[in-house]
Parts: C-alpha cells; sequence; structure tokens
C-alpha cells in the first residue's frame, strides 16, 4: 500500500512538472510573437511624421496592398453615378391635373367682380403647393381675358412638353430655366412672364433617386477591381529621407518587417490564440500517436528543452533578410526528435514549427514549404541513425530537397541577378550541412546528459567485442548460448509486434551478464553431473540464483550500461519464484517451520515497457523448452500457451502496456523460433562393416536395408518438423 502511494505520488509529480514545462513554453512562445526584435534598419515611422533618412528594402517582396486595394475599389464606386427610376407617367398626370385646378381656382378669382384687388391678391398667394410672388399675382389680375385664356392654353401644353423629359432633383432648376424656351413665340411679354412662372412654379421631378440600385452597382464597380499588389526590389527606396510618410509608406514598411511597432495587445492576442490552437492539436495527435512521450518525464524534457532552443533561434533567424530564414536549421530538430524520441514526435513538432515559421514570416510561403519539406526528407532518411554516415545521407537529403522546393516556386530565376542566385543556392545547401552537423553533435550530447539510449550506443553494446559479452562467452559459455537463442526470439516477437527490436536484441545480450560472477551455480554452465547446488540448503541455492540480478546491476553500472539496457537486466525476471528451490525447501522444512515466498521470489520490478516484457516471456519460454524438450509442436505449443498464460494470471505483464492481440503474436512466433532451435534430432543408423567376403556394392545394399529396418522398426518413428510435415527417423 505504501508502494503504490508512493508511486502514485511520483505520477502526480510528473504531471505536475510536465504541466510547468507545457505552460512555460507556452508563455515563452506567445512572448517571441509579441515581441518585435530589432534587426537590420528597422524604424519606427508613422503616418504624418518625417523620415529621418531613406529607408531602402532589404530584400525583394511582392505583397496584396490593402490601401491602393481600397482606393483604387472607391475611386471605382465614385465613379458609378446615382442611378434614378424611370419617369412615373403618374407624376406628369397628376402636375396637369393640378395646373388644370390651379387654372380654374385664377379664373374664378379674376371673375370676382365684389372683392377688392387686394383681396384678390392674397387669395392668388394662399394657392397651396404654387409658390406665386405678389408681383406675379398682381402681373396675373392685370391680365386681359384674351392674354388670360392664351396663358390657360398655353401653361398646360408647355408643362406637358417639358414633363415628359427625365426631371431629376438633381436637374429640376435647369429644367426651369429652359420653360422660356419652350413658350410659343407669339406671345406677348406679360402672358409669357405670367406662363413661365406658373410653370416653373407647377414643375416637379418625375424620376426619383434609387438607393439600392446605387449601392449594388457600386458594390459591383468595387468588387470588379482586383487587389492590387505592389512589388519591391532588393535596395528599393520605400520612403526618402525628409518625406512625409504616408499610409503607403507605413504599409509597405510594415510588410517587409522593417517597421518596429509599439507593444501591440492585439498581437498577444493572435499569438496566445495560436498557441493554444497549436498546444491542442499537437498535444492530442502526440497523446494519439505517442503517448509514452507525454508521460516519460526524460523524453519530454528533452523535447521542450529542444523546442525552446529552436523557438530562440526562430525568432533570430525567420526575419526579413535575403538568405537568413533559409539557414534555419529546422531539419536539425527533425532529425534530432526523430532519433533521439520517435520519428512520429519529428512530424509533429516539424509541422508545428512550419507553422510557425509562416506566422513570423506571414508572406514568405515558400520559406514554409522549404522548411517543412527538407526537415521531414532529413528525419525519415535519418531512419535509427546506427552509424555516423547516416547523417551524411540525411544532410544531403535536405540539401536536395531544399533545392527542389526553390526550384518548384522560382524556376526559371528570372527575377535573380547571377550574384544573388549563387548566394541563394549556397545557404540552400549550406543548409543542409548545417542542419547534419547540428544534429549529430546534439545526439552524441544528449543521449548521455538525458539518460536516453541512442542506436549509436546500441551498436557499440552490440558488439561481441565488448567487455562483458567477452566475460560471458568466456566465463559461461552456456549462459552465452541461451543468450543468443533468446536475443533472436525477442527480437522477432519485438518485431512483429512493433516495438523497438534492436533495443529488445542488445537488451537481450545483457540481461544474465550477472550470471558471469559465479557461473557454475546456473545449470546451462554445469558441463558434469556435479552440481554446486547438491552441498547447499534450499534458501542459500535460491539467493545464489536470485542475486543474478543484482550483481548483473554492479556490472552495468561498473561498465556505464544505458538506464534502458539496466531495465532489461532489472525486470527480465519480474517478481516470479524459484519455485525449484521453494518446492525442496518446503520438502525439507520442519512441522512448524514456516517458508517465506519473499525469500525465494526476485525483488522485480515487473516488466514496465513492452520490450523488457518480451524479453521476460522469451527468457521463459526458453529455458523451459531447453529443459523439458517437447516432442511435438503440439507439446510445443501447449507449454508456451500455459507459460504465458501464467504470467498473465499472476499480473507480471499489468504494466508492459502489452494488449491481448499483441501476446497472441508474440506467441506464435515464440512457436516460430522454438521449434526451428529446439527440433528433435535425426537418430543416424550405425556405420555397415563390409563382412569378408562380400563387394562393396552387396555391403552397401545390405546397410541400406538395415537402416531402412531401424525406421521401420521404430528407432526414430517420425520427427516433426516445422509446418507439420514428418520425416523419417532413419532416413
Amino acid at each position: 500500500m505504501a508502494l503504490t502511494m508512493k508511486l502514485r505520488s511520483y505520477e502526480w509529480f510528473d504531471r505536475l512538472l510536465a504541466g510547468c514545462l507545457t505552460a512555460s513554453v507556452g508563455i515563452l512562445l506567445v512572448g517571441l510573437f509579441s515581441w518585435q526584435v530589432p534587426f537590420g534598419s528597422q524604424v519606427q515611422l508613422s503616418e504624418g511624421q518625417v523620415a529621418p533618412y531613406d529607408v531602402v528594402a532589404p530584400r525583394q517582396i511582392s505583397y496584396e496592398s490593402q490601401v491602393l486595394t481600397e482606393r483604387a475599389r472607391e475611386r471605382a464606386a465614385q465613379g458609378v453615378p446615382d442611378q434614378f427610376d424611370t419617369p412615373d407617367g403618374r407624376v406628369r398626370r397628376q402636375q396637369m391635373e393640378r395646373a388644370q385646378d390651379v387654372l380654374e381656382y385664377i379664373s374664378i378669382v379674376r371673375a370676382d367682380e365684389y372683392a377688392s384687388d387686394s383681396l384678390r391678391t392674397d387669395y392668388l398667394l394662399s394657392i397651396p403647393d404654387v409658390a406665386l410672388t405678389p408681383e406675379l399675382a398682381e402681373q396675373i389680375l392685370a391680365l386681359s381675358p384674351q392674354e388670360w385664356q392664351r396663358s390657360v392654353d398655353e401653361v398646360p401644353a408647355t408643362l406637358d412638353r417639358l414633363m415628359r423629359e427625365e426631371i431629376r432633383e438633381s436637374n429640376l432648376a435647369a429644367y426651369q430655366r429652359r420653360v422660356p424656351a419652350q413658350l410659343a413665340s407669339d406671345l406677348s411679354e406679360p402672358t409669357a412672364q405670367v406662363v413661365t412662372e406658373l410653370v416653373r412654379a407647377l414643375i416637379r421631378p418625375n424620376s426619383l433617386f434609387n438607393q439600392t440600385r446605387t449601392d449594388e452597382m457600386r458594390e459591383r464597380a468595387r468588387n470588379d477591381i482586383p487587389v492590387q499588389r505592389v512589388d519591391l526590389e532588393r535596395n528599393e527606396i520605400i520612403v526618402r529621407a525628409g518625406d512625409i510618410a504616408t499610409v503607403e509608406h507605413v504599409e509597405a514598411l510594415t510588410q517587409i518587417g522593417l517597421l518596429r511597432d509599439q507593444w501591440n495587445w492585439w498581437t498577444t492576442a493572435r499569438g496566445f490564440a495560436l498557441v493554444l490552437a497549436l498546444f491542442g492539436v499537437m498535444g492530442g495527435t502526440l497523446y494519439r500517436l505517442r503517448p509514452r512521450t507525454l508521460t516519460n518525464m526524460q523524453e519530454y524534457s528533452m523535447l521542450v528543452i529542444l523546442v525552446v532552443v529552436w523557438l530562440l533561434a526562430a525568432k533570430f533567424m525567420v526575419v526579413p533578410h535575403d538568405w537568413l530564414p533559409y539557414l534555419y536549421p529546422l531539419a536539425a530538430l527533425g532529425m534530432l526528435v526523430a532519433v533521439m524520441i520517435d520519428l512520429r514526435v519529428a512530424v509533429i513538432t516539424v509541422i508545428g514549427f512550419s507553422l510557425i515559421a509562416h506566422f513570423l514570416a506571414p508572406n514568405n510561403t515558400m520559406l514554409v514549404v522549404y522548411l517543412c519539406l527538407g526537415s521531414l526528407a532529413g528525419a525519415v532518411v535519418l531512419g535509427r541513425a546506427e552509424r555516423l554516415t547516416a547523417f551524411l545521407w540525411a544532410g544531403l537529403a535536405v540539401a536536395v530537397v531544399n533545392w527542389l522546393t526553390l526550384a518548384a516556386f522560382r524556376l526559371p530565376f528570372d527575377e535573380f541577378t547571377p550574384s544573388r542566385l549563387i548566394q541563394l543556392h549556397v545557404v540552400v545547401f549550406l543548409n543542409g550541412g548545417l542542419s547534419a552537423s547540428v544534429a549529430m553533435i546534439g545526439y552524441l550530447v544528449l543521449g548521455n546528459l538525458f539518460g536516453i539510449t541512442t542506436s549509436l550506443q546500441l551498436t557499440e553494446l552490440s558488439r561481441p567485442t565488448h567487455p562483458l559479452l567477452r566475460q560471458l562467452l568466456l566465463k559461461a559459455s552456456g549462459t552465452y548460448h541461451h543468450t543468443i537463442i533468446v536475443s533472436n526470439l525477442a527480437e522477432r516477437a519485438a518485431a512483429a509486434i512493433g516495438a523497438d527490436a534492436f533495443l529488445t536484441r542488445v537488451g537481450a545480450y545483457y540481461h544474465d551478464i550477472g550470471k558471469t560472477v559465479r557461473p557454475y551455480f546456473f545449470a546451462e554452465n554445469i558441463v558434469d553431473s556435479a552440481s554446486p547446488h547438491d552441498k547447499l540448503d534450499a534458501l542459500t541455492s535460491a539467493q545464489i540464483i536470485i542475486s543474478h540480478v543484482s550483481d548483473g546491476l554492479d556490472l552495468a553500472h561498473k561498465y556505464h550500461l544505458p538506464a534502458r539496457i539496466q531495465d532489461f537486466i532489472r525486470e527480465h525476471h519480474g517478481r516470479t519464484m524459484v519455485k525449484f528451490f521453494y518446492v525442496q525447501a518446503e520438502r525439507e522444512a520442519g512441522e512448524n517451520e514456516v517458508v517465506d515466498p519473499a525469500d525465494y521470489s526476485y525483488p522485480g520490478p515487473s516488466p514496465r515497457s513492452k520490450e523488457t516484457a518480451i524479453l521476460f516471456l522469451a527468457d521463459m519460454c526458453e529455458a523451459a523448452v531447453r529443459a523439458i524438450r517437447p516432442a511435438t509442436r503440439e507439446e510445443l505449443e501447449t507449454l508456451v500457451n500455459r507459460l504465458i498464460d501464467e504470467r498473465v494470471g499472476e499480473g507480471e505483464l499489468n504494466e508492459s502496456n502489452l494488449t491481448f492481440r499483441e501476446l497472441q503474436v508474440i506467441k506464435e512466433v515464440f512457436l516460430q523460433v522454438l521449434q526451428g532451435v529446439h527440433h528433435p534430432r535425426i537418430q543416424y543408423p550405425e556405420p555397415v562393416r563390409k563382412p569378408k567376403g562380400k563387394t562393396e556394392a552387396e555391403a552397401g545394399a545390405e546397410g541400406i536395408q538395415d537402416g531402412q529396418a531401424r525406421g521401420a522398426n521404430g528407432a526414430g518413428a517420425t520427427v516433426p518438423l516445422p509446418g507439420g510435415m514428418e520425416e523419417p527417423a532413419g532416413v
């Protein structure tokens, strides 16, 4: 119980530490997104300020100008005139009727003999919707009956001619000015003046402004204007010294990255949103593809440190510059993560950093593709890096993919000067060499720093010339032979379920090195019939057998074996019991004597990874098959199934993450390998001596008949072969 609580406290501490590391990286990333790094000739310039000196473009750039686009679209919209409805005939008819009413009313006022002139003038001035001046009213009253009748005839005719045209509110005054030109030429001057003023008072707009149609036409004109692009050549002057900065200048400086802004909280908010999205998606993908990285503090700590270093490098290298961003060694990060942790983690990391690069350089799509493809190529080609030359090939792959990406975006390189083109090619290929060099140095340093077993270390440990393997061969040759068989068995099983087969094989080489301390206490190393255990009590013998685990760990520390290899030594027996001596102790125990099973059990722990669990099962099955020697495949299958099922039932594999499907695959691999290694041997007949007086052919014939007889009489019966075939023992 106490041990369980202690383990749980360690798990909570690891989770808390992982959370703190993740939060620290997130805060750092938001800060890097928000912090404007002073670089090159950055200036602080706003619209309306005077430029202190000439500001030139450090590189070629082409960008979409929102300022110019909006200005061009606004000009196009303003160029669309107001839209009016077609002339409405109802307005003309209404005004004609109104003219008749006004003229009849004026005629009635003129014919009223009982009203005074001033009263009639007041009547005329009170006509609604017809603004008559006192002078015009007096002039109307002063017309003779003939002149008035001519006015009554001319006003509707003139109004009808004018109202048939398109009259808008904007051109109403123009049509009012045209009235005198529409009158008959034979009118007297007083009559013409009266008709003119009455028509002007009655004329109305018959074409109304259509706001909806105008807005649609202007919006269509805006949309027809394409996005305006601005092309700046390298060393082109953006703003000259003494010029007042315009909004176009500020936009150009911002796009090329030369404008150093004040702290912008919106930039921080955007960075925070991107960090949340990145961490959520990348963390979820990592949890799905390789959750072990999130729980293994060695791997996770190393990944966090690598991410922090490359983030800082990205902030200072992915900047507006001719060649510096293309030298950024993101491929080195991909290769390091792939070889130190896992290729799946490397792919996730590279894609995440590519998105970060796009955020830092939003107008440089080629750079993002360049970094992503080159880094993925380096990680894939490097593989497990079992040789240092793998880094050379990986660097070459990065350089080739970099050049292909450059060619895909820039062929036929017309926009580059020869010197610029040479410089870019040198940087592209230098990126591959730099990435390979950084990855190799990091590979050699980080493995020892974080205690992570690398492929190069495993390659060195797998050599038969290693001092521990030499001791195992010389001091415990039987154990060495057993180790070779177990390593083949475990490697095949690990490869079949997708575990680390190379690590499993090397771990199997060293799992029994503790037996070199007292080799002749183990059955495989006893060459004669005498066993040293015959002179010892059961407890002492059991302790000697169990001590080969602690002896092996002592040797591992002495020879600085990696922690992952030490796990194979520590866990290859789990918490199982040395049953032979336990049973012997129970038999020899007195009536009141209690035999403690803990004294006859290995200290453990049980296997905590798939690789150590496979070795645990392989070691057990190989030893049992070597001791029992099953005669048929069915017996072998029954034995293997029983042994593995017993270990599952005892809970020895609970911490290994092995699934039942993987256990079934392991059983099938064990059957194939063990049947080939421990199959029964053919018993050949004794050589037949040629009797005297017989020819050589006759003697040979008798020998063959004798051998056939032995085979037929059951000297060896049949021997099972792989695949269910059987071979006669006498052949």
